[in-house]
């Protein structure tokens, strides 16, 4: 299933995305006299079995129940998936064909930083870009939505741990980036972390190895590759992160980007400028869609 977290007029929600509707769980739940987690981090910490009470939730339900609990997409305001994850933990240099386009060596171990929370922002929000940043990029990844906590897990056991996976923008001020010769400053910007639109659960996303992922800035191809071109998998990924930190449920792994960024471009780089309108697509996801503004401090 594929889950958004959304406002309208009576506040935030979460449901299942089916074609144009959205199906408010907690609502469903309530008419059936069932009970259910009243917050989206509590339904994805409840991992698969929160999954399996969803379906069986929406099995039972008669369609005049179903109806009365939803609402039209376009009448809703998408957010992030998890506005407040414990870490928002992301990979460098995870794509072979992103490596070879700087010329950069290729990890023996995944390459791994931080972002903060405050870089988080929705669908069709804004990515503020500071005036005194020159050089902002953007960087389409698939990111892993964690289920359960999870330390020391082996690749052939991450599977259990991962709740489902969205779109995370991973934008990058290489001004900062480079200059600093570690990621921290130059990635960790409020607003340079926009992530949605959904999130699609593991069940129905069972094999990420080869998703097609692309980005335009306007009506410009710029990245257009695949996860088969990915050093460590989702669950390689899973499984080194584990041996070096606790993962927690709603932790968010961005697990790399693939060629195409702008600060690589031939014959030379192109960076985002206010107005621009980065939309990222990822196979068995769907769109996400930020626009670039500026602001003056």
């Amino acid at each position: 299933m594929k889950l958004i977290h959304y406002r309208v007029e009576k506040g935030e929600n979460y449901g299942v995305w089916v074609e144009d509707r959205v199906i408010c769980l907690p609502r469903l739940a309530k008419s059936l006299n069932k009970k259910f987690p009243q917050r989206i981090e509590e339904f994805i910490s409840g991992g698969e079995e929160s999954v399996e009470n969803a379906e069986r939730l929406l099995k039972n339900a008669v369609d005049s129940e179903v109806k009365q609990a939803s609402v039209l997409l376009q009448n809703v305001t998408l957010l992030a998936p998890v506005v407040f994850p414990p870490k928002i933990i992301c990979l460098g240099l995870n794509y072979i064909d992103h490596i070879r386009e700087q010329h950069a060596e290729t990890p023996e171990e995944p390459i791994i930083f931080l972002k903060p929370h405050t870089t988080i922002i929705g669908p069709k929000e804004s990515i503020v870009k500071p005036d005194f940043v020159k050089k902002l990029d953007y960087e389409a990844e698939l990111a892993i939505i964690m289920g359960k906590k999870a330390k020391n897990v082996s690749v052939s056991e991450a599977k259990d741990y991962v709740f489902g996976y969205t779109i995370l923008d991973d934008v990058s001020a290489r001004d900062f980036q480079f200059k600093d010769k570690q990621w921290t400053r130059g990635k960790g910007f409020d607003t340079f972390a926009p992530t949605g639109p959904c999130i699609t659960t593991a069940n129905q996303l069972k094999d990420t190895s080869n998703l097609r992922i692309r980005t335009w800035i306007n009506e410009e191809l710029r990245q257009n590759s695949s996860t088969r071109n990915m050093i460590f998998s989702v669950y390689e990924i899973v499984h080194h992160l584990s041996r070096v930190m606790t993962l927690e449920p709603c932790d968010i792994i961005a697990t790399g980007t693939p060629m195409g960024v702008g600060f690589a471009l031939k014959p030379q780089p192109k960076f985002l400028e206010q107005g621009d309108l980065v939309k990222i697509e990822i196979e068995g996801i769907g769109v996400l869609e930020n626009t670039v503004v500026e602001a003056h401090f």
